[in-house]
């Protein structure tokens, strides 16, 4: 979902208030725990999830403090990632990442906020075939596009977008890093690198009103302690 991505979203974190930020230091402290647990360790050198996560802090601005108290605690608790499949208004697909202490809880909670939202829950794999694994990284346009593009190519992008943030790369999830790398190198401004679930097919929503209760899940969505991330196939034309 170009149009409403994961930078963007992060990017708003940079000018939010204190107790916006808190909420999202919160959110990237329980992916930390997640990542280090689900990943295999504490050392981003061997851990490419936990060097995804680490990177969206970075772009956050998480203190350095947080993110030493978020390892520390990746040892205990009893926290676990849930996925939701979903449908919004005009039959776009949700992907929903949580991480929680409660599932039950938690997906009550989720169910509550699709239908408020005029959505609904679905079932394991109803949404889900629609998406694909792969690792994005944004990164800033600067002199000519198609000279811009090339090199992007040569560099270890697998498909490109254009997009008003900048220039979307995407790779293979475990070579993120590796291409990070390859194109900071090359004199390119990464502006984020994390894990992404890209729908294979978009739906577009034509009617206004259906659009704006779409964004209007999102952000609900978005605004409950326990969503870490949230894909959609919306429409960027929309």
């Amino acid at each position: 979902m170009s149009g409403h991505s994961h930078y963007s979203t992060i990017k708003r974190a940079k000018e939010a208030n204190d107790a916006q930020r808190g909420k999202i230091f919160s959110k990237l402290a329980r992916e930390i725990s997640i990542a280090v647990r689900e990943g295999g360790g504490e050392d981003p050198a061997f851990n490419y999830k936990l060097r995804m996560v680490l990177e969206k802090a970075k772009v956050a601005n998480m203190p350095k403090d947080n993110i030493e108290r978020a390892l520390e605690k990746s040892a205990g608790g009893a926290l676990e990632q849930v996925t939701y499949e979903g449908f919004g208004p005009g039959g776009v697909g949700f992907m929903v990442e949580a991480v929680t202490d409660n599932r039950n809880r938690t997906s009550q909670e989720i169910k509550n906020i699709f239908d408020r939202g005029g959505g609904s829950l679905a079932g394991p794999g109803a949404v889900s075939f629609n998406f694909e694994n792969k690792g994005l990284l944004v990164v800033a346009k600067s002199g000519s596009r198609d000279e811009q593009m090339l090199k992007l190519i040569d560099a270890g992008a697998e498909d490109l977008e254009d997009t008003d943030d900048g220039i979307e790369v995407y790779t293979q999830p475990a070579k993120v890093a590796q291409v990070k790398t390859k194109l900071e190198s090359a004199g390119f401004t990464v502006l984020s690198a994390e894990l992404y679930l890209k729908p294979k097919n978009l739906q577009r929503v034509t009617n206004p009103s259906l659009s704006k209760k779409v964004l209007g899940l999102i952000d609900a969505l978005n605004d409950h302690d326990d969503v870490q991330n949230i894909f959609t196939n919306l429409d960027d034309e929309t």
